[in-house]
């Protein structure tokens, strides 16, 4: 438990620019506490104390804005920026090293019975407002955009974009930025060199058009 924590700790130096101490960290991060709250919630509930586990998480949630089930399984090293507006469902399963903004929701579908929840692989970062909805995978160093809505797989070293989700292949390298905004998107590529295209081809017949 020791180690877990100080790895939590590190996760937030080491990704939050705006971190300056460990003790910055343990005070006054709302994300660090729900993670360290939950910690202790999962210990309860494990060991068949499942009315004090809720009791913590609840709290916790009054506390932070944060809502994590205590069933959840989180790995070490787990940074919530900001935290505000986050839910983490019972049967979710968060790998090491993840990262996950403001008003994100790893939730079920209501269609679906035991396994609920998401899983998520190492590494993975789940941008601001995404939605991750459904007991599938999300595969290690893979990247969900702000703003997501992602309802199937997600393949290992690649990036969910829109409403409803599309997989964007990010070269199957690792990426350690953690930019939720500036994602490549050859969709909208595609459609802006069409855009430029009639454009030219507009300019050309108006030129036809003066020659006559």
């Amino acid at each position: 438990m020791f180690e877990t924590r100080k790895s939590d700790i590190r996760a937030v130096l080491e990704r939050d620019p705006a971190a300056r101490s460990k003790w910055e960290v343990i005070f006054l991060y709302s994300g660090y506490k729900a993670v360290r709250s939950h910690r202790r919630a999962h210990w309860f509930l494990e060991h068949g104390h499942p009315f004090i586990a809720r009791w913590i998480s609840q709290r916790c949630r009054h506390k932070t804005g944060i809502e994590i089930h205590p069933g959840a399984q989180i790995g070490k090293g787990l940074f919530i920026d900001h935290g505000m507006g986050v839910v983490i469902g019972e049967t979710t399963i968060i790998g090491d090293n993840c990262t996950i903004y403001q008003n994100v929701t790893l939730g079920g579908t209501g269609k679906d019975t035991g396994k609920r929840h998401p899983t998520l692989g190492d590494n993975v970062l789940v941008g601001s407002g995404a939605k991750v909805l459904g007991p599938f995978k999300v595969g290690d160093n893979a990247r969900i955009a702000a703003g997501a809505v992602v309802l199937s797989e997600v393949p290992p070293n690649s990036t969910a974009v829109g409403v409803p989700a599309r997989i964007v292949k990010v070269n199957g390298i690792r990426s350690d930025m953690l930019d939720q905004i500036h994602i490549s998107d050859p969709v909208a590529q595609a459609l802006c060199k069409l855009e430029y295209r009639i454009n030219e081809l507009q300019d050309e017949i108006k030129e036809l058009k003066n020659k006559e």
